[in-house]
C-alpha cells in the first residue's frame, strides 16, 4: 500500500492492525500502529525512513513498485531504533553505495544494530541538503526520545517529518487528523507522550522553542507512527508544549491491587471520601493487576494527585503494584501529590514501602499513608471516608 500526500511526497509505510504490545511487552497498542516511510521525488529521490524488519519483504516489493530502487539518491535515518531502521539491511543489499544521513550517534547506533559499515553521512542541526526545487534542512532532536533523534524538514511544502515526536500508536487507512475522531487520536497521542517522553519533557520545551526559533513554516507534520498532522498542524506541538510544563488536569487517580478485596473497598470508600467534599474533581480507581498499565500512566500523568495502595504480602507488596511504582519511578513525573494505602493481617509494611517509592519517584507526600487490619469493619471505613475526606479538601482547587 502507498498514497501520495503531494506531488512531492508518496507514503510507502506499513500500517500494522496487529500489533498489541511495543517494545517488547512494556507497552500497549490497542489500536495497532503504523511504521510511516516517507518518499521524496524532486531532482533527486529521498526515502525517509522505512519500517520495522518483519515487514521487511513487503516493505521493499511495495517499494518496487513506486520507483526502481536505484533511482534512491538518498536515504535519511530520523532514528535508528528498529521499527524504524528495520528493512535497512536488506535494502542496503540492494542498493549498497547509498548515502544514508542521520547523526553521529545515528551512525553509531545504526553499525551497532546491524554491524554493517555503510555510507554514512553524519549530519547536525543546521545542515542542509539539496534536492532540486527544494531542500532538506536537519534538526538534531537529541533525547526525543533517543540519543540519535533528529527532524527533517522540507523546504517548499512545509513539512516536518518529526519520526516519533507528535506520533501516535494509531492504526488507521484514514492517515490524517482532519479524518480521525479527536478523542481517539488526542487520548493515543497523550498515552504517547505519558509513557515514552514524559521523563524528556525539559527537552521537548527547548527543542520545541529551537524549532520556533528557525521561524520555518509547517504546514503539515509527518510522524513516524500514526496519522499525519495536516489540519492546523501546530495543534499537536501546543499540546506538546502544555504537556511538558507538569501537565495537570483536575483528577485524582487511586491505583489498587486487592488479595481478598479488602484493599478494595478501601479504595473505593477513599473515593466516595473524596466526591463528599469535593464534587469538582474526577476520581479515576484502577486495579494494576486486571488494567492496563500503560493506559493507568496516561491517567497518572492527567493527575494533580495519586493514591497507591496494596495489601502487605511477605513484608512487602503485591508485584502489580511494584511494577507501576517502577514505572513511575522510571517516568520522573513532577509536581505531583500522593499518598499510600492498604489493608495488613500481620506487620503491615506495605505503607511504608508504597510511600517510599513515591517519594523516589518524585511524588510529594500530601498526607500519611492509612492502613486497615484484615478486612475492613464500618469503623475502619469511617476511617477511610474520613482519609478521603481530607484528601478532597485538600486538593481543592481555589477559586
Amino acid at each position: 500500500m502507498a498514497f501520495k500526500i503531494n506531488d512531492t511526497i508518496t507514503w510507502v509505510g506499513k500500517i500494522d492492525w496487529e500489533l498489541r504490545n511495543f517494545h517488547g511487552e512494556e507497552y500497549s497498542t490497542h489500536k495497532g500502529s503504523s511504521y510511516n516511510s516517507y518518499l521524496l521525488r524532486d531532482e533527486k529521490t529521498v526515502l525517509i525512513d522505512t519500517v520495522w524488519q518483519p515487514f521487511t519483504k513487503e516493505f521493499i516489493a511495495n517499494l518496487k513498485k513506486e520507483i526502481n530502487l536505484d533511482e534512491i539518491d538518498y536515504i535519511i535515518a530520523n532514528h535508528s531504533e528498529v521499527d524504524h531502521s528495520g528493512a535497512l539491511p536488506e535494502l542496503m543489499k540492494e542498493i549498497p553505495g547509498t548515502p544514508i544521513y542521520c547523526t553521529k550517534n545515528g551512525a553509531k547506533m545504526l553499525k551497532a544494530h546491524y554491524h554493517e559499515d555503510w555510507n554514512f553521512i553524519e549530519v547536525k542541526t543546521g545542515d542542509t541538503l539539496e534536492i532540486g526545487k527544494n531542500k532538506l534542512i536537519f534538526i538534531e532532536a537529541r533525547m526525543l526520545h533517543w540519543p540519535d533523534s533528529m527532524f527533517t524538514y522540507l523546504t517548499g511544502d512545509n513539512i516536518l517529518f518529526s519520526n516519533d515526536a507528535f506520533g501516535q500508536h494509531f492504526a488507521s487507512e484514514e492517515m490524517y487528523n482532519d479524518k480521525i475522531d479527536k478523542g481517539e487520536l488526542f487520548q493515543e497521542a497523550i498515552k504517547y507522550y505519558a509513557n515514552i517522553l514524559t521523563p524528556f519533557s525539559p527537552l521537548v520545551v527547548k527543542k520545541i522553542q529551537e524549532v520556533l526559533s528557525f521561524n520555518l513554516p509547517v504546514d503539515m507534520i509527518c510522524p513516524s507512527h500514526g496519522v499525519i498532522w495536516r489540519e492546523v498542524p501546530i495543534q499537536i506541538i501546543n499540546r506538546y508544549v502544555e504537556w511538558a510544563n507538569n501537565y495537570q488536569e483536575n483528577q485524582i487517580t487511586i491505583i489498587y491491587d486487592t488479595m481478598w478485596n479488602a484493599t478494595r473497598r478501601m479504595a473505593e470508600t477513599i473515593a466516595e471520601g473524596i466526591k463528599d467534599v469535593n464534587e469538582d474533581i474526577v476520581v479515576k480507581i484502577y486495579n494494576s493487576s486486571k488494567n492496563d498499565k500503560n493506559d493507568i500512566i496516561a491517567e497518572v500523568f492527567k493527575s494533580k494527585a495519586i493514591l497507591v495502595g496494596s495489601s502487605t504480602i511477605n513484608k512487602g507488596i503485591l508485584s502489580s503494584t511494584a511494577a507501576i511504582l517502577e514505572m513511575m519511578k522510571g517516568l520522573e513525573f513532577k509536581e505531583k501529590k500522593a499518598a499510600a494505602f492498604g489493608s495488613y493481617g500481620w506487620g503491615g509494611e506495605g505503607i511504608k514501602i508504597i510511600t517510599k517509592q513515591l517519594e523516589e519517584g518524585g511524588f510529594e507526600i500530601m498526607k500519611d499513608g492509612i492502613k486497615e487490619l484484615w478486612n475492613p469493619n464500618r469503623d475502619a471505613l469511617d476511617r477511610c471516608r474520613n482519609y478521603g475526606n481530607s484528601i478532597g479538601e485538600a486538593l481543592k482547587e481555589k477559586e
